[in-house]
């Protein structure tokens, strides 16, 4: 993976008779196919693994239905000619992931999938025992790509630029990103991690990841993971057509719904400066929609263009 020689946008959000300023860093912009967060948490993991020169090098992971890593995964190994393994949750899926978005992309990009019940892909260590027995020289990227690794990638989210803000705030689903931003921020610089995922260990894990207890975790919001609710809708739409940013139904639509909040309840101390981390998943929207269209319910609008590529 190359490192990016880009300029990565930070936009301010115009907020009406608040004594705070929101800004948003488009993360999302870094890649059309490997965006956001997931392009630094691949970016060591992958390139010690090619230093390392294997003579068959295959990438194995895992993830759900519409797991962005998923995809982020299968678009690296096709841009870096590495064959790729996706342990996916859910054998029901075995015969009809030609319908998901996301498997279709990632099976265009040459991804194999290995379909495991739930039950199964609870043990994930057990999975990748056995599927190194049959690739011995395959990487092994943990769900979400959250491991030491990772958490030095996050660095890059930050910058000279970013040094300014009171607050850095992100979704949370596997805590790497935010142990990320945790470890290498500013002393005086406050972190939130808005959690999507109902995971008491969260707190635990992202502490022994960032090595600092500089971070606060906001309760999830609107109920469990991929739980798009009738008020996630009808936020990103409102938010696109009034802001012209695109957000996804299960981490950036979730984290800014709970910025939002938090504004409103004057959480936030005057005049702070409050940076959000825009960390894509924007690929999830096709298959959000379908299974909303199948329910019969209003559906995201997905016309505002956030995927250019700024490399």
């Amino acid at each position: 993976m190359i490192f990016p020689e880009t300029h990565i946008p930070i936009t301010e959000i115009p907020l009406q008779n608040r004594d705070v300023r929101l800004f948003v860093k488009r993360e999302d912009f870094i890649d059309p196919e490997i965006s956001g967060n997931k392009y630094w948490k691949l970016f060591y993991n992958i390139n010690s693994y090619l230093a390392r020169k294997t003579a068959n090098p295959r990438l194995i992971t895992f993830g759900g239905a519409f797991s962005n890593h998923i995809a982020a995964v299968s678009a690296l190994g096709y841009r870096e000619d590495i064959p790729t393994v996706g342990i996916i949750r859910g054998d029901e899926l075995a015969n009809k992931w030609q319908h998901n978005p996301t498997l279709s992309f990632a099976a265009a990009k040459g991804m194999m999938f290995c379909f495991v019940s739930r039950e199964q892909y609870r043990r994930k260590e057990e999975l990748g025992e056995i599927m190194l027995q049959q690739y011995p020289e395959a990487l092994i990227i943990p769900e979400g790509g959250t491991n030491e690794l990772a958490v030095d990638g996050i660095r890059h989210m930050l910058n000279e630029q970013t040094k300014s803000f009171d607050y850095l705030c992100c979704a949370v689903g596997t805590g790497g990103t935010l142990a990320g931003i945790s470890k290498f921020a500013e002393a005086e610089q406050n972190i939130l991690g808005f959690k999507i995922v109902n995971d008491d260990s969260l707190q635990q894990s992202v502490l022994a990841l960032s090595g600092r207890n500089n971070f606060s975790l906001i309760n999830e919001i609107n109920g469990r993971y991929g739980k798009i609710t009738d008020e996630d809708i009808r936020f990103i739409n409102v938010f696109a057509e009034k802001y012209g940013i695109q957000l996804d139904p299960v981490y950036t639509g979730k984290m800014m719904q709970g910025i939002f909040a938090l504004i409103e309840a004057d959480f936030f101390p005057k005049e702070s400066k409050i940076l959000s981390f825009h960390t894509g998943g924007l690929q999830g929207i096709s298959g959000a929609n379908k299974m909303l269209a199948a329910k019969g319910r209003k559906l995201i609008n997905n016309t505002v263009s956030s995927q250019t590529n700024y490399l």
